[in-house]
């Protein structure tokens, strides 16, 4: 009888073991997949971004304060710059908060008032917004990078700052911005301007800003537009819609040869296709051939009259996405990579359909496989700061939502 009720004990003991094991394991998993949401992975990217937001207001390249800096991390500056502030400023707009409501509202108002006060102080000639030059962000995208995403921040910004007093502050700098953009286009219609790796991103954002300035009512000059808009169309991808070019090489008709170009940090070589019409300037640094198809995208993509009249060249560039060698860039996962991504990302979303539906969904999975443990991303070559490319990232995430803040508010 005592044997028999030992038995039983044990019976009893391994069956509840074998339960706790279950629910343990299904606890795991639930956590796992809660984890692993976009929503989940979105949440901890802005929490990490605003806890290493600096005191002043601002992010460097790794955060906002010398202590959040990976030990090892090669730096290019120190301090806290404008560029990589806008972007985290754009990460925390886009993701639904704004200067007057939403959980991060207090962090970008200080990010904001900490962009302002470069724009007010930056003189009114050249292009410079801030006196800080050497950033990793600029030697990959452009030595002006922090003007082209501070004006196209201040643009989705003007108009939605609560009150007329911060309107009008946000409305004067974003102003500023469009005239030092215009007035610093190259001939060619690009702002390609040399000292970055892949300065065609920042020429995609520069055209973006004043895009949106002017849905703001801003005072745009048409011929700027225009001369981007024929820069885009005098590209690769247009020639290749001719049947003029196939691969990265140019067709005998397409009037593009083939050159080499270097980083500036002698880093990075390839082959670049060079248009003779376009400047020696662009011509040096435009870079992988994703990063400016990203770009044409964007650009081609923007109205459903624009889809329409650009159809061909639109899916000249779309069926590049099938290329696992194309969509990779570089070979490896840059901040570039990242922009050029949520280029592309953008695009898509306006129209819609299948297409949308399957990059969003292979987007998605790579960026939630890409995340760090700590909630953030980082570049593998270039741009491997983690707030820009969290930043990037969680824009990314986020590009299902309807565009933000894209019409002025009607009251203030």
């Amino acid at each position: 009888m005592k044997l028999r009720r030992i038995r039983v004990l044990m019976l009893i003991t391994g069956v509840a073991a074998i339960a706790a094991g279950i629910y343990a394991e299904t606890t795991v998993e639930k956590k796992t997949a809660a984890r692993d949401t976009p929503a989940a992975a979105v949440e901890r990217g802005l929490k990490w971004l605003v806890s290493v937001q600096g005191k002043d207001g601002g992010w460097g390249q790794d955060g906002g304060e010398t202590s959040y800096v990976r030990q090892g991390e090669r730096l290019e500056s120190r301090g806290n710059d404008v560029a990589n502030t806008a972007v985290a400023a754009e990460a925390l707009l886009h993701a639904g908060s704004n200067p007057t409501n939403g959980p991060y509202r207090e962090p970008l108002q200080r990010a904001v008032r900490f962009i302002l006060e470069h724009v007010q102080d930056s003189p009114t000639e050249g292009l410079a917004v801030t006196d800080l030059m050497g950033t990793q962000i600029q030697r990959k995208l452009g030595p002006y990078i922090d003007t082209f995403l501070t004006s196209k921040l201040l643009a989705e910004l003007d108009g939605n700052m609560g009150n007329a007093q911060a309107n009008a502050r946000v409305r004067q700098n974003l102003q500023k911005c469009v005239a030092k953009i215009e007035n610093s286009q190259l001939r060619d219609g690009s702002w390609n301007i040399a000292g970055g790796w892949a300065p065609i991103l920042g020429t995609s954002m520069a055209s973006q800003s004043l895009y949106l300035a002017n849905a703001k009512g801003v005072a745009v000059k048409q011929t700027a537009m225009a001369k981007i808009d024929e820069y885009t169309k005098n590209t690769p991808a247009a020639q290749a819609s001719a049947g003029t070019m196939s691969g990265v090489g140019a067709g005998a008709g397409g009037g593009y040869g083939a050159g080499r170009y270097a980083s500036t940090d002698g880093t990075h070589m390839g082959t670049v296709m060079a248009s003779p019409a376009a400047s020696a300037v662009a011509v040096a640094s435009a870079g992988v051939t994703l990063y400016k198809s990203a770009q044409e995208l964007e650009q081609l993509s923007r109205t459903e009259a624009d889809r329409k009249k650009n159809a061909q060249q639109i899916g000249v560039i779309k069926s590049q996405l099938s290329n696992a060698r194309f969509v990779e860039g570089f070979g490896s996962i840059g901040g570039e990579e990242f922009f050029s991504y949520l280029n592309i990302s953008d695009s898509l979303h306006r129209a819609g359909g299948p297409e949308w539906k399957k990059w969003n969904t292979e987007m998605t999975a790579k960026l939630l496989s890409l995340q760090n443990e700590d909630g953030t991303w980082a570049g593998h070559h270039c741009i491997t700061g983690r707030v820009a490319v969290t930043s990037a990232a969680i824009l990314m995430l986020v590009a299902d939502r309807e565009p933000v803040l894209i019409t002025r508010a009607k009251t203030n």
